[in-house]
């Protein structure tokens, strides 16, 4: 598991400018050890400057223990170990320091400069000791091995941490930003996983409407009729047998059909909640799998009939309607051609919901549908004229959801269309709709 920046500033425990603790621990070592180092190299020192070895001593202490604060000041760590090069004293704080300077977040030409001044001192210093050595005897070798010494010496104590600083530096520096890049690509999939569960949400919700919008139009047009004729068959049955006989058979019909629809629908919603369960990333849409099915079954050769419903059976639509008492008339104008499965399915639905609606609230009015098939698009109209008895509709007492005109908006919105319903001026009612082709 990654940790983000906040989640490392706030791990940060140790002292001062320590992040850690150990990391304190460790520069105080350091400092201990250059401490002592620096200590036991002014005794000589002291001798060579006639100074008490005392005050060569604390000398020593004070300039070694500067490498405490290495991590907070490293300019001054290196300053301080070429200013005691002199003295040869300090060559650990100066190859700590040099180190520490290289991998600190500096502009290369500070490092540069510092490093050359080290390296000029030390190779000053060793030149000038040599020689003082070979004037007093102590070295017997040729002329050539005083620049040699000065030159290897210094590059020994200069080059190694300077380089293995730079590298230990840019080898920080790529992981802080490998870091930051798993930071920000961790915060990314945070917002993309908050974006998926808000439009798998937001799927939901449309695949709920969706389905309540399928189920009213299935359920609501064919149990209106069934409500219709059943009111018809109690009024004929003991005048009329024979017609309450043609209506209970009508009604018979009516809950087949409506039973088949719905076995249909949910056979669509298994099928979809299957897929589902095989790929958890696809979300399932009741209109998405009709429509799918229906072009399947369409471009196999099957009857459009098999996966409805289509513009089609408008016919027996209509003469459903006619046979529950109602007068309609269709129109059809412009040449009739085959469309997109959900075009002529909206269309179907528009005309189904309309017919519902007149049975609902205009029992007995006479209705016109049209249906005009133009160059890119296809119009619908439903207009009924008022109810010739006041109160006839109620008398039927068919429950109204409300939801019939707002699903037939959304399903044409859905592809583009225009949907327009209101009242006549005669009193009655018209709905409208205008859907692409494609």
């Amino acid at each position: 598991m990654t940790t983000t920046g906040e989640d490392r500033a706030a791990a940060v425990t140790g002292p001062w400018w320590w992040a850690r603790w150990r990391s304190a621990a460790l520069d105080g070592s350091l400092a201990l050890v250059s401490a002592l180092e620096c200590g036991a190299e002014g005794i000589p020192f002291a001798r060579d400057a006639g100074i008490p070895v005392s005050a060569g001593i604390v000398f020593g202490l004070v300039a070694g223990s500067v490498l405490l604060v290495r991590r907070r000041w490293p300019i001054a760590v290196v300053l301080v170990s070429i200013a005691v090069t002199p003295a040869q004293m300090g060559f650990l704080m100066g190859i700590v320091g040099l180190y520490t300077l290289a991998a600190c977040e500096l502009p290369r030409r500070v490092i540069a400069a510092l490093a050359g001044m080290s390296l000029l001192g030390t190779m000053i210093v060793t030149f000038v000791r040599a020689r003082q050595d070979m004037a007093r005897g102590d070295l017997t070798l040729g002329d050539w091995f005083v620049p040699f010494a000065a030159v290897t010496t210094s590059l020994g104590l200069t080059a190694p941490p300077v380089l293995l600083g730079l590298y230990v530096g840019a080898r920080r520096r790529l992981m802080e930003s490998l870091r930051e890049r798993a930071d920000s690509l961790e915060r990314e999939l945070q917002l993309l996983a908050e974006r998926a569960e808000e439009r798998a949400e937001w799927a939901r919700g449309e695949e709920r409407t969706r389905i309540a919008r399928e189920m009213h139009d299935v359920v609501a047009h064919r149990v209106s009729l069934m409500v219709v004729h059943a009111a018809a068959l109690q009024a004929v049955a003991r005048k009329d047998p024979d017609k309450a006989v043609k209506n209970a058979a009508l009604v018979g019909d009516m809950g087949r059909q409506a039973l088949t629809e719905l076995r249909e629908m949910l056979g669509v919603l298994r099928s979809g909640e299957g897929q589902g369960r095989r790929e958890p990333v696809a979300v399932p849409l009741v209109a998405v799998g009709v429509a799918a099915a229906a072009a399947a079954s369409r471009g196999a050769g099957e009857e459009p009939g098999a996966e409805g419903p289509w513009l089609s059976e408008l016919d027996e639509l209509i003469g459903q309607s006619a046979a529950a008492g109602m007068v309609v008339n269709l129109s059809v104008e412009g040449e009739s051609r085959s469309y997109a499965a959900e075009v002529e399915q909206t269309a179907y639905r528009v005309v189904q919901e309309a017919l519902t609606n007149v049975h609902k609230h205009a029992a007995g009015a006479k209705t016109r549908v049209r249906v005009a098939h133009r160059v890119s698009e296809i119009a619908m109209q439903v207009e009924n004229e008022p109810p010739p008895e006041p109160g006839s509709a109620s008398a039927a007492r068919l429950p109204s959801g409300g939801n019939g005109l707002l699903g037939m908006r959304e399903r044409v919105a859905a592809l583009g269309g225009v949907f327009v319903s209101g009242p006549t001026d005669a009193g009655g009612f018209r709905v409208s709709a205008v859907i692409p082709a494609s």
